[in-house]
């Protein structure tokens, strides 16, 4: 019985692993190089990399005032603070087209650095392997079903492994290319069983948001009476001010700024005391018109339904701990992309050493194609259909 137990989840997880690996790598790969979207743009984008300056940074006022020089007649739709040490802040302006334009600014001494399209790397990536270019309400359930397998996969392997703890030191074997990818796959599959089980966890919990679960809005103020005057510098240093005496300690990494439709004021954002959220859920609303503070919200306040809501991002990407855990995510992500190539190597090594196989000639890819049989073909269409939609969406993106 334990053998026949054993045979069945040994199908579960060459089923999982196989049938839609062209799909399942593509999104692994996708989501580990998302970890470093930023930095990748970083590499390519000449305006956002700047020189750290010692002295004092440039208020949030000297930095509108920039963006707005920039973009004659344009709308700042927020403002960003630098991610990390030698970036831009970045400025979203609305020129009135398709798409926002980004302006970069040094965060020292508010000069312009430069301005950008909104399509870039991060963009790509984060459309890529959040719903593959297709409509949200499409492409991430998509998606997000992945995770089954991963689950699949997880438990399938640890009940396949016999003595499973005792292999975390044990070196890989040589003398065959099956044995060797055998024994790396299973080393990579231990050492990366905690962030296996995060990413298939945070992907259930997307999947359940996609399908209607997801938890309700944060309090925001009514829409105003008369909507906002402009925000120069001045203005908007006034109201930074003002947000921070009604919430102190807050540390401001976004600001909105009023919309033409649904005008609610001013959005201060960023983080403070309560861990694992991302910046809207600390946030102050003001009045521009009289500086007058209109709400004040803070993470520790949610419900436990939007608390687990707000942790799902920085667990999925690893932002939870700054630079050092974007690199552990990375890591994580190669192996579990390794795994997905490892296991579908497993199988062809496999079938081209078995008796009997019909085709004992035939190339490792051939016979790693005719295993996933027919998934083979959504799995490549599915890959495929989000490489052809990428031109028009940048396109769009104007």
């Amino acid at each position: 019985m334990a053998a026949k137990g054993r045979s069945f989840w040994w199908s579960v997880h060459a089923w999982a692993g196989l049938k839609l690996s062209l799909f399942m790598g593509f999104i692994l790969a996708t989501g580990t190089l998302a970890v470093f979207a930023h930095e990748l743009d970083w590499l390519v984008t000449p305006s956002m990399r700047v020189m750290p300056h010692d002295a004092a940074p440039a208020s949030w006022g000297q930095l509108a005032d920039g963006a707005l020089r920039a973009v004659p007649g344009a709308r700042l739709a927020s403002l960003y603070a630098p991610i990390h040490p030698g970036f831009a802040a970045e400025a979203w302006m609305d020129a009135g087209g398709p798409r926002m334009v980004r302006v970069h600014l040094d965060p020292g001494t508010g000069a312009v650095t430069g301005t950008a399209p909104w399509y870039n790397i991060h963009r790509f990536l984060r459309e890529t392997h959040r719903h593959l270019m297709l409509p949200v309400k499409i492409g991430v359930p998509i998606v997000c079903t992945l995770a089954l397998l991963l689950v699949a996969s997880l438990v399938s392997g640890i009940v396949t492994y016999k003595k499973w703890w005792r292999g975390f030191f044990r070196r890989p074997r040589g003398g065959d290319g099956r044995r060797l990818a055998g024994d790396l796959h299973r080393l990579a599959g231990l050492w990366s069983l905690w962030f296996t089980a995060l990413i298939a966890v945070t992907g259930l919990w997307y999947l359940v948001e996609s399908l209607g679960g997801d938890a309700p809005d944060q309090p925001h103020p009514p829409v105003l009476a008369t909507p906002s005057p402009a925000i120069d510098g001045a203005a908007l240093d006034r109201l930074v001010a003002a947000g921070l005496a009604a919430f102190p300690g807050l540390e401001i990494r976004e600001i909105r700024f009023p919309t033409p439709k649904g005008d609610r004021g001013l959005v201060l954002m960023g983080q403070a005391d309560a861990w694992l959220v991302r910046d809207r859920a600390n946030a102050v609303w003001l009045d521009p018109a009289g500086g007058t503070v209109r709400l004040v919200t803070k993470g520790e306040d949610l419900s436990l339904h939007q608390r687990i809501s707000e942790m799902a991002d920085p667990l999925h990407f690893g932002t939870l701990g700054g630079f050092a855990t974007k690199i552990i995510w990375f890591v994580a992500g190669l192996a579990l992309t390794a795994l997905s190539v490892t296991g579908v190597m497993i199988y062809s090594l496999r079938l081209h050493g078995a008796r009997g196989n019909p085709a004992p000639s035939a190339k490792g890819w051939v016979r790693a194609w005719r295993g996933m049989g027919v998934w083979a073909y959504p799995a490549l269409g599915l890959v495929l259909l989000s490489l052809v939609l990428t031109p028009g969406a940048i396109l769009a993106a104007g």
